[in-house]
């Protein structure tokens, strides 16, 4: 058992007792809630239980306190101190510490795994960005903290499926058609201009290019529509390998890619169908509407245009239909925050086709800004046009750009340094944490060439040589993993696993810095070689779940 929930149970019990005894009255007492004391002269733990139960036992919060710590005593427990209103802090016994250990060893790198809950079944779909061009910086954000919200959820033990919605259906993929049918023809030295909502990036140029090395001028005979329909299918599909390839060399991979293709035209017809079944969407001037006022919305919306051509929201309400009809009990979509608005229709859509909204979450990223050198940079040197996502990495690195874009709440503008994330200093969060890990495997380096050995066991450790402040700080701290892991999974946070990597490391640079692994004294020699064991494999769990790599070298 973990050393929070012995001590919660702990409590609990003597809660129990203090009412079997008649010490309390009987009640629906609250639930235990303990915390860590910001200073260490408060224990291990507190809670303010006593407090929280004052009006259901019609006494003191400090008879109260008085009443359950009288019932605790546990070989686990070296004393509890009742202080100020009726909290209650803890001191632990060095041996249930040491139990932390045990467990991180006998674990290895699934420790902080939670049981897989096959019911608990999450969708989470991010980045989605249309495939028409490179990613850029903005989809590097969202595609970092979806990665790594996936990892975390899986830790967590929820069943995760994670998809990429492939906008490969309307005006924007004409739109690339004629932008690579206008380079084309430039190239080949016909005067052409890009159309009013085309697109102007040099990977266009470079699709044309690249049409003209293999085939020349051979598609100035065929017919307009059927050149851009060749077009549109040739630079769609080299767009999407291109972007699987950017996400996947930034250690994002999807279970799942959906085609909006796929909704075209039956399951758009189907959902419209339903909609005006259920007297939810009518006919007005030649459209189709959504009563999305019925709702909360501002107004209604068109599904259908008076052409018969499907908005983006039928599309959407077909897509999310979809998702509710594949049985997820929770569905997380990660959205730029400029889709703020849009968050309302599709819900309310949802609602109207009988289905809880509830179900479906969405997160909205704020923006990134970049900066070098203390000024905003917006724009990319080579090309003039946005930053890209690859122009990122191959300045900072995969690792530091994932961290950067991971280490804020996604509800907060971020600003990214630049140089900062290239930076080998200790200011650099990521470098920092990671350095934390390879000092180990240096530690491991130095005793082999000692003539040592690494054990591959722990069992004969004399864990009570581990009394150093710094020692049991790093094992309290590591003790927290599995709730943290928990807290993040519910929060949708895992900007809350980078600062906990930070922090620990930050404990282990301060150990290593006092305590020397290699000793005189074998029996302590061995029990810092398993403490440090234990960091390591903490520190790669925070890394993994990031998607940030665990260097054994730096």
């Amino acid at each position: 058992m973990e050393m929070k929930e012995l001590v919660k149970q702990g409590i609990q019990e003597a809660l129990d007792r203090a009412v079997k005894a008649g010490t309390l009255p009987q009640g629906e007492y609250p639930e235990v809630v303990l915390e860590v004391p910001p200073q260490k002269k408060f224990g291990d733990f507190a809670t303010n239980i006593a407090m929280q139960s004052a009006r259901i036992a019609h006494t003191s919060p400090q008879l109260i306190a008085r009443a359950i710590v009288d019932q605790m005593d546990y070989p686990w427990l070296d004393k509890a101190e009742i202080a100020g209103a009726g909290f209650i802090n803890f001191f632990l016994n060095h041996m249930v510490i040491y139990d932390t250990l045990r467990q991180i060893l006998s674990a290895g790198e699934q420790y902080g795994q939670a049981e897989l809950r096959e019911d608990d079944t999450v969708q989470v779909e991010y980045v989605s960005a249309n495939p028409t061009g490179p990613l850029h910086v903005g989809h590097g954000r969202g595609a970092a903290y979806g990665s790594a919200l996936v990892n975390l959820l899986r830790k967590a033990g929820y069943h995760v499926q994670a998809e990429y919605y492939i906008n490969d259906a309307g005006n924007q993929m004409d739109n690339l058609a004629a932008s690579v049918n206008a380079r084309y023809l430039e190239l080949l030295g016909y005067p052409s201009e890009i159309p009013e909502n085309g697109y102007h990036g040099h990977d266009i140029v470079e699709t044309a290019q690249a049409i003209i090395d293999q085939d020349g001028d051979a598609y100035l005979s065929m017919a307009e529509p059927e050149r851009l329909a060749y077009f549109k299918d040739r630079a769609y599909a080299e767009k999407l390998k291109a972007l699987r390839q950017d996400l996947a060399a930034f250690n994002v991979h999807y279970d799942n890619w959906f085609s909006e293709r796929t909704l075209h035209p039956d399951a758009i017809r189907a959902a419209c169908d339903e909609l005006k079944k259920r007297g939810k969407a009518y006919e007005k001037d030649g459209a189709l509407w959504l009563k999305s006022t019925d709702y909360g919305d501002d107004k209604d919306r068109v599904i259908i245009r008076d052409n018969g051509v499907p908005t983006y929201l039928a599309a959407d309400i077909a897509y999310h239909k979809n998702k509710y009809e594949r049985g997820f009990k929770k569905m997380i979509n990660i959205w730029g925050a400029d889709h703020h608005g849009y968050v309302a229709r599709v819900k309310a859509s949802m609602a109207a086709l009988g289905y809880d909204p509830a179900q479906l979450e969405v997160l909205l990223l704020q923006m990134v800004s970049l900066f070098r050198d203390g000024k905003p940079v917006k724009m990319s040197k080579r090309t003039g046009q946005a930053i890209t996502l690859n122009e990122l990495i191959e300045e900072v690195g995969t690792d530091a750009a994932r961290y950067f874009f991971i280490m804020r709440s996604l509800d907060t503008q971020l600003d990214f340094d630049l140089d900062l994330a290239k930076s080998h200093s200790n200011e650099n969060p990521v470098y920092y944490i990671q350095y934390a890990h390879a000092r180990i495997y240096s530690i491991y380096k130095q005793i082999e060439e000692a003539g040592g050995t690494i054990p591959e066991e722990w069992s004969d450790v004399v864990w009570d040589t581990l009394k150093e402040p710094q020692e049991l700080e790093l094992i309290k701290k590591m003790a927290a993993f599995p709730e943290e892991i928990q807290i993040a999974a519910r929060e949708r946070a895992p900007h809350r696993i980078a600062h906990f990597a930070h922090e620990l490391a930050s404990l282990f640079h301060n150990f290593y810095n006092h305590c020397h692994v290699i000793q005189p004294d074998k029996d302590l020699e061995k029990a810092r070689l398993a403490l440090v064991t234990a960091v390591r494999i903490t520190i790669a769990g925070c890394l993994a779940i990031l998607g940030v790599s665990a260097p054994e070298k730096m």
